[in-house]
């Protein structure tokens, strides 16, 4: 089966800070993209952004001007300033504000923390990068910590910083992007080079 292909397909929201970790959502923002999704970046305000690897982003929206209900996915990538103070904690209460209004969160390795240091963890099962990084955070959710690569809870996607394929992964199942073959196939070629699944992809109409 290829991509969901509604009518209306709201955008997803893709948190750009200083410091962002470039490679960890690379994989699900281009995937989404090339199944008919909108990418838009949402700063700490308008003001440009560079990532961790010199690239220079120019926001779409400033986080203050982010509804929930205008969008279908937060991605929160990791970056350096995620451990280095309160200033994405914004951000943070953001992703919570899209849960409790129904509209899924996935969060990779710094971020993991961030969604941590707000609580966001403590009932759902979740992963980082290490249990004990986030225990170093206070959080109350050590014993819902699951040692895999991705992993989806109550619309909250976790990953750590090396599993920037099996993040895509979960995100393409959350958001029913391809049928689970599909996505086990992407997931085969990307992450295991798997060349058996150019097959099924073609097939599915992902490639």
């Amino acid at each position: 089966m290829a991509s969901n292909t509604g009518t209306t397909r709201k955008p997803v929201y893709l948190a750009v800070y200083e410091t962002l970790a470039d490679w960890e959502p690379g994989h699900a923002t281009a995937q989404l993209a090339r199944a008919g999704y909108e990418i838009r970046t949402v700063g700490p305000t308008r003001e440009p952004v560079t990532t961790v690897g010199g690239l220079r982003i120019q926001p779409d929206l400033a986080l203050a001007d982010v509804r929930p209900a205008d969008a279908c996915l937060l991605i929160l990538p990791g970056a350096d300033l995620w451990d280095a103070g309160d200033e994405l904690a914004p951000f943070a209460r953001t992703a919570r504000a899209f849960l409790e209004a129904g509209v899924p969160v996935a969060a990779i390795c710094g971020a993991t923390a961030g969604v941590a240091r707000e609580g966001l963890l403590d009932d759902r099962d979740h992963t980082s990068a290490v249990s004990f990084y986030l225990a170093a955070t206070g959080y109350g959710g050590g014993a819902r910590y699951v040692e895999a690569d991705a992993v989806t809870d109550g619309g909250l996607v976790t990953a750590g910083p090396t599993e920037p394929v099996a993040f895509a992964r979960e995100i393409l199942r959350l958001l029913k992007v391809y049928d689970d073959e599909a996505v086990d196939a992407w997931y085969g070629l990307f992450h295991d080079s798997d060349a058996e699944a150019y097959a099924v992809l073609e097939k599915a109409g992902v490639l």
